[in-house]
């Protein structure tokens, strides 16, 4: 009987599947297109923010010295709302009536606002006084030109872009969203809406991890339906492999017959191999005509959990991201768990504050129960038990 080689970790399984997919060139993309992607290079303002001094009030423009009494009226010599560019120096003795953001008049060194006067539009009585520099934003006091507003590796979201789009850039120097081929094998399969056969079942892994790699800002492009057939499966692919950065299988990866994916990519660069993990354990990865490939289990939880474990890091990777992890936590459990030895169990569970309760047993295909769940129980693979109570690592989900 041939040796039966040791399982890999579950550590560095996910290191080969990390070094296996490359990062994604920078390139230049429009602010729509940005949202949750990684900025490339740093982000320098080429203009102040605000670009000039301007009003933070519904007012009038005034000198300070001219409203040092407690009661003044002063003749309103110009109106100037946001948006007026011609505008005309501030004469001593009068007021301009000024909206919030317009430009404040040369002469000008407050705004009063116009809750403290009449709000009189020919003439206006002041009722309070108001100190040098009263209301008035000044040129740079955000952000001064030339200064690095965002570095590199930022994570843009409407903050970020907003403050874009404040200093003029429409584009934004992006790592690229990563794109992946999500194929779906299996001669079982059949569309969700259509009718089943006997022995046919609705195929659902390949919308679930089309939907995953969208979650992380990814491109998916979803290949259905791939016949248990050796030729078939290179057919299928041959003109896809110029246009994604990584190809992602499911299913046809374990021991038994009729496993396409084992036969159509061995010996062609993909490894096939044990992972220490439950559920999960048939894994495979490589590349097949320069193309990084990672094939998954096909049982729905092993498939969901092989890309939560090993190729979500490596997909934020590939994207730019420094946190590619998933939050730990440390939680009680509320109730008993058993593994088996020498392989790490991951059980769906929901947590609720520092307490986390399983969901549903260890099964593979156990499809709702992690559907139900915000959060993975990880059982290391020294422990075979854990009792109700018992301190346990939580990989956060939601």
């Amino acid at each position: 009987m041939p040796d039966v080689p040791k399982p890999i970790s579950v550590d560095d399984y996910r290191a080969r599947v990390g070094a296996l997919v490359p990062a994604t060139p920078v390139t230049l993309l429009p602010l729509d297109q940005c949202v949750g992607l990684v900025l490339g290079d740093d982000l320098v303002a080429p203009v102040s923010l605000p670009p000039f001094d301007n009003s933070a009030m519904d007012g009038y423009a005034v000198r300070s010295v001219d409203v040092a009494d407690p009661v003044v009226e002063l003749p309103v010599a110009e109106d100037i709302p946001a948006g007026r560019t011609d505008i005309v120096p501030l004469l001593p003795g009068t007021a301009h009536r000024i909206m919030t953001g317009a430009p404040v008049p040369p002469g000008a060194d407050a705004i009063v606002k116009v809750e403290d006067t009449d709000g009189g539009v020919e003439r206006v009585t002041v009722k309070a006084s108001a100190a040098p520099g009263t209301h008035i934003r000044r040129t740079g006091e955000d952000v001064r030109e030339g200064t690095t507003v965002l570095r590199a590796g930022t994570v843009l979201g409407s903050a970020q872009l907003g403050l874009a789009a404040a200093i003029g850039r429409a584009e934004l120097p992006v790592h690229r969203p990563v794109r992946v081929l999500v194929l779906s094998t299996g001669s079982e399969l059949v569309e969700p809406g259509g009718p089943l056969r006997p022995g046919q079942i609705y195929e659902s892994n390949s919308v679930l991890l089309a939907a995953a790699v969208r979650e992380i800002g990814g491109e998916a492009t979803v290949l259905r339906f791939v016949p248990d057939d050796v030729r078939a499966f290179h057919d299928t692919i041959a003109g896809h492999v110029d246009k994604v950065d990584v190809l992602v299988t499911s299913g046809g990866v374990s021991a038994g017959a009729y496993e396409v994916v084992k036969d159509a990519l061995t010996g062609q660069g993909v490894d096939f191999l044990r992972v220490a993990v439950q559920p999960g354990g048939p894994q495979g990865s490589g590349t097949f005509q320069g193309l990084p490939v990672v094939t998954l289990p096909g049982n729905p939880v092993s498939a969901a959990l092989s890309y939560e474990l090993f190729l979500r890091p490596a997909l934020l990777a590939a994207m730019g991201h420094a946190v590619i992890h998933r939050p730990r936590v440390r939680a009680r459990s509320a109730a008993e768990l058993r593994s088996p030895s020498a392989r790490r169990q991951y059980r769906r569970g929901r947590l609720e504050g520092d307490v986390v309760t399983p969901v549903g047993g260890p099964g593979s295909h156990l499809l709702a129960a992690f559907a139900a769940s915000n959060c993975l129980i990880e059982v290391p693979e020294d422990v075979q038990v854990i009792a109700e109570g018992d301190l346990v690592n939580v990989l956060v989900l939601d």
